[in-house]
């Protein structure tokens, strides 16, 4: 579990969004990625006053005993303002450095590149730092192949506003590309609005919970149909963190919608999703995701604590807790707050300081790497108090 915290204007949402914008770009192509959910353009991702080309980095494993794969991006804009994919890279590495024993499944330049078959190769016959410089240098992929240094094939995309991971990772030859495609289309990030979920869907079971919250009722249907043996007492169970609330069930219309109901200890009459108040929606909509049977692999939620009772802050940062337990099919957790009585919950391993620097870009440091918070919180002293005393701020 990592969770963010930090003064307003200092880049929290635009660190989220980070990950969304991934998330789009592999969904849509690049072009569009820039412009949903009011990004405004590429113009408005690159930092202002820069002319560069943008790049993102993600170093990942399915579990600790399997090697790092790495994937590299760069996005640029063509002469007339397009936004193009201008460098991919995905390699894997069975070591903190990068420079030794890589194996290659993915280069591609402008559209144009390789692709490695199976499961990768070595590269052999150069060293790594010469065959990405002769990637960055105009792509000679036909020196790497000829010299048997890949066994690979040459690509051209139709598209250069598409991710290569986008198209190759659909084919079954490439079963790593495929992986890691996969690992990214099942990111969760939450856009979760109360409204949303207060609306009357048509009843029909949905696996997962959309990022606006809107197929709540959806979902407990398919947990009703497909494990039944342990809904109830997944509602029951969820119904017990959330205060007033006795049980928690569903009911189906007439005309095909689908109603949730939340049974009050006080009253003998139901309340519906769209009478119950924003917090209980909310509070119910992350422990029902929290229960997945098959959750996401990485799910970001920015600053759960709106509209929550301050209480209820613990609570939900110990069921974030209990599923981020970093094994094998277990769910990684990205969050960002400004509560302080959330951080009270929390561990210094668990928080990272985003500050803005004098020149505008944002740096990021380790609450743990502060040894005289880490000695105050060993001594009992509530990491969030901490910070509302300005014990977090480098300044």
């Amino acid at each position: 579990m990592t969770v963010v915290i930090g003064k307003n204007g200092v880049g929290k949402s635009t660190l989220f969004d980070v990950f969304g914008f991934l998330a789009d770009a592999l969904k849509f192509g690049v072009e569009e990625a820039c412009d949903l959910r009011g990004r405004g353009g590429f113009e408005k991702i690159r930092s202002q006053g820069q002319t560069d080309s943008i790049g993102f980095s993600i170093a990942y494993r399915e579990d600790e005993n399997t090697p790092v794969l790495n994937y590299v991006i760069v996005i640029g804009i063509e002469s007339f303002g397009r936004p193009v994919v201008r460098g991919e890279v995905l390699f894997q590495t069975p070591s903190e450095d990068i420079f030794e024993n890589s194996t290659a499944f993915l280069m591609l330049a402008n559209g144009k590149g390789i692709v490695c078959k199976g499961d990768g190769k070595e590269i052999n016959g150069f060293g790594f730092s010469e065959t990405v410089n002769i990637y960055f240098t105009g792509g000679d992929f036909d020196r790497l192949i000829n010299a048997n240094a890949l066994d690979a094939e040459k690509v051209t995309l139709a598209d250069n506003r598409k991710l290569g991971i986008a198209t190759l990772g659909a084919l079954k030859e490439h079963p790593r590309i495929a992986a890691f495609r996969q690992f990214i289309e099942s990111w969760y990030l939450s856009y979760f609005t109360p409204d949303a979920a207060r609306t009357l869907p048509l009843s029909g079971i949905q696996q997962h919970l959309n990022s606006k919250g809107d197929n709540l009722a959806n979902v407990v249907q398919f947990m009703e149909r497909e494990h039944r043996d342990k809904f109830q007492s997944i509602l029951n169970r969820i119904a017990e963190k959330i205060p007033g609330i006795d049980t928690i069930d569903t009911e189906k219309t007439s005309d095909g919608r689908l109603l949730l109901r939340f049974n009050d200890k006080g009253f003998t009459d139901p309340f519906y999703a769209p009478q119950m108040s924003d917090g209980t929606l909310k509070v119910f909509a992350y422990l029902l995701l929290l229960e997945d049977p098959d959750p996401a692999p990485f799910i970001c939620i920015e600053e759960p604590e709106n509209g929550l009772y301050h209480k209820l802050l613990e609570t939900l940062a110990a069921e974030f807790r209990s599923h981020a337990t970093g094994r094998k099919g277990g769910s990684q957790l990205f969050i960002t707050t400004h509560q302080p009585y959330f951080v009270d919950a929390l561990e210094p391993e668990e928080v990272w300081i985003l500050e803005k620097g004098a020149d505008g870009f944002a740096t990021i440091r380790r609450a743990s790497d502060d040894a005289l918070v880490k000695s105050m919180v060993a001594e009992g002293l509530p990491l969030g108090g901490l910070w509302y005393s300005d014990y977090l701020d480098a300044s």
